[in-house]
């Protein structure tokens, strides 16, 4: 929780409290549905809480914002970035139920009343988003080909809506071809090694 604390002072009390409870709910869930891998969990903060909130050291969601988060597995990065932004509604989704099964307990248990979570694949969600965010979940090309239909055309933030996407390693190839692409360099934010290589990709439509 310090680590947290370090990058993102300002948390409410109930923030604090949301994101303290993490780590004993997810050691229980992780025990019958194995959403993160076990030598994961003893650094569930790091690789998995503070890499989700990245994507908020690059945008600060204005309220009434509509995030789509495809591919979350156990909820990231939808859940911590739903804790930081209380007045943003946040549509999680996934292609395995009992996935999203654990994002619904853990969410009901913090008391999260911004997000849903849906046991659905990316191209049959429906609806209109500002933006729609990730973690490496496939190729970008593969993946906007997902979503691009589902990102709105209402303006509302202070980057045009799109995808925002975190991704590791070289991304000359993959992003060959594609318009309108920003990267932002996670160790530019947090300090610690495993950000190393790790990149917020931002694609604008």
């Amino acid at each position: 929780m310090e680590l947290i604390l370090k990058y993102f002072p300002n948390l409410t009390e109930k923030q604090i409290q949301q994101f303290s409870q993490l780590q004993n709910l997810y050691t229980d869930w992780n025990a019958q549905i194995n959403v993160i891998s076990r030598k994961d969990m003893d650094n569930l903060y790091i690789k998995h809480v503070l890499h989700s909130l990245a994507i908020a050291k690059v945008i600060d969601f204005a309220d009434g914002s509509k995030i789509l988060d495809v591919g979350t597995g156990g909820g990231f990065p939808g859940i911590p970035l739903a804790i930081l932004y209380p007045e943003v509604d946040f549509l999680l989704v996934d292609s395995i139920g009992k996935k999203i099964k654990v994002v619904n307990e853990v969410a009901n248990s913090i008391g999260l009343k911004n997000l849903r979570a849906q046991h659905t694949r990316a191209e049959q969600v429906l609806g209109q988003f500002d933006f729609v965010v990730s973690r490496a979940v496939t190729k970008m090309k593969v993946f906007q080909q997902w979503v691009r239909k589902r990102i709105s055309v209402k303006q509302k933030n202070t980057l045009f809506n799109g995808i925002l996407y975190l991704k590791g390693g070289d991304l000359t190839e993959e992003l060959k071809g594609i318009k309108n692409v920003d990267l932002y360099d996670i160790p530019n934010f947090f300090e610690e090694e495993f950000f190393e290589t790790k990149k917020v990709v931002y694609i604008g439509y």
